[in-house]
């Protein structure tokens, strides 16, 4: 079995959270958070919304040390991918980013046919049984799951975000339409904290297929 200590922080001699917890945050400079869909068709989305934002960096480039190891990135846009682009699988992920990196703002993108709008509750409920032999009708919020309406499924997982203790109060927070055949973003929710610098109006933009840093 191998010794798996040896690529751990905790693991290093000497080790000090607070001295850890600097250098992570200063070598990788992510401040959005941006919630999509695994589903294939909505890969760009990353990059959409770099170029909505208009100040941000992505893919952006690895950091090297002198011995070539990576220890960082210059990328300031962290995909979280989840089924749906649904806030209900992110709100860890988003806890634990503000503790290791900071970030400004949460950006939740639904996209254009997507999955998580063929299916009813119901149906799934009794597919769950028939196929799984599992009642699951109690495990999920489901309006936090399925999407039946874009607007509606949008404006659930901001507040969701928002709502949650796990979120940093000072975080703005958008809620995204993402159209896979255009690569259109249409903004649909904002929210942002009376004491954060206001973000682009909204508008609709054109997803380039670029990976440069600005």
């Amino acid at each position: 079995m191998s010794n798996f200590v040896e690529f751990t922080f905790s693991g290093q001699p000497g080790y000090s959270e607070p001295a850890v917890r600097k250098i992570v945050t200063s070598s990788i400079p992510v401040r959005t958070i941006a919630i999509y869909c695994f589903d294939p068709r909505a890969a760009g989305v990353a990059q959409a919304v770099a170029d909505y934002f208009g100040d941000e960096v992505y893919p952006g480039e690895l950091i090297l040390d002198e011995t070539g190891r990576k220890i960082g990135s210059t990328a300031t846009v962290f995909p979280l991918i989840v089924g749906g682009g649904r806030a209900a699988d992110a709100l860890r992920s988003i806890t634990v980013s503000q503790h290791l990196f900071g970030i400004e703002r949460v950006v939740v993108v639904h996209h254009s046919f997507c999955g998580g709008t063929s299916f009813t509750e119901e149906g799934i409920i009794d597919a769950w049984k028939r196929e799984q032999h599992t009642d699951i009708s109690s495990v999920y919020d489901w309006d936090g799951i399925r999407i039946a309406d874009f607007e509606k499924s949008l404006k659930y997982d901001v507040n969701l975000i928002r709502n949650s203790q796990g979120t940093p109060k000072h975080v703005e927070i958008h809620g995204l339409f993402y159209n896979v055949d255009s690569g259109e973003l249409t903004e649909v929710v904002r929210d942002v904290p009376t004491e954060a610098a206001p973000g682009p109006e909204p508008r609709e933009v054109t997803a380039q297929a670029s990976g440069a840093i600005r």
